[in-house]
């Protein structure tokens, strides 16, 4: 399947706002802000079903992100930033060299950290119980009753590391913002920024691709919520 070119981008361009972050990955980024938040909010106050809810909703969420991270666009993939520990030592002492628009190897360890911890969260509240079995997660069928009120306990303390994690990637935000005049949320909202001379154009994804990476994370949400029954050949 090919994807539609852009210009590269010259010296003459780096100050110029170009495309870096597509409309599904600005709008996956702030919902799961939204629902997280509200997740927080409905579980402080006593609200179960909304709370449940509130936790599909980032199931899907987490699941189109994770998807889209190889089928999406250029600057969505988890190839174009992720790199492993000899790659990120290099971009430490060679920042300047780095030249993509997009997350930075060192971005990256913060966007792969919150992924991680969100599908951690929303597993051990998946299988989780309440102290009278009442209320349970759709996969609590899965543990025995000690492991289902065990995850209920490490649900709610990961909760506090997410929030931690959470600080720290809002920090580096304010570092890039004030220290290097990267205005990272701003690109975030209106998906363009300046892109740095010589720097790889973004390439979008086809609407098929969008189309297929939506009804993945939908069927796997609705498998999850109905309590992942076996799958018949």
């Amino acid at each position: 399947m090919t994807e539609p070119e852009a210009a590269p981008a010259s010296a003459a361009d780096a100050t110029l706002a170009v495309p870096v972050w597509d409309l599904p990955v600005r709008l996956t980024h702030w919902s799961l802000v939204a629902l997280i938040a509200f997740s927080w909010w409905s579980a402080e106050n006593h609200h179960t079903d909304w709370h449940l809810w509130s936790g599909f909703g980032v199931l899907f969420l987490l699941s189109f992100r994770l998807v889209w991270g190889f089928i999406g666009s250029s600057t969505a993939r988890f190839t174009q930033f992720v790199r492993g520990p000899v790659g990120v030592v290099h971009y430490l002492r060679r920042s300047a060299s780095w030249i993509q628009i997009g997350h930075t190897p060192l971005g990256a360890l913060s966007v792969i950290a919150l992924l991680g911890l969100i599908g951690a969260q929303l597993w051990f509240g998946l299988i989780t119980t309440d102290e009278d079995g009442i209320v349970a997660g759709p996969l609590n069928r899965l543990v025995d009753f000690e492991t289902g009120e065990l995850a209920r306990t490490i649900h709610h303390q990961l909760f506090n590391v997410l929030l931690g994690f959470i600080a720290l990637h809002v920090a580096a935000i304010l570092f890039y913002h004030l220290v290097r005049g990267k205005k990272l949320i701003g690109a975030m909202i209106r998906g363009t920024g300046k892109a740095p001379a010589g720097a790889a154009p973004f390439v979008p994804a086809s609407a098929l691709r969008l189309g297929v990476a939506l009804f993945i994370a939908a069927a796997f949400t609705a498998w999850i919520v109905s309590g992942a029954p076996p799958l018949k050949p």
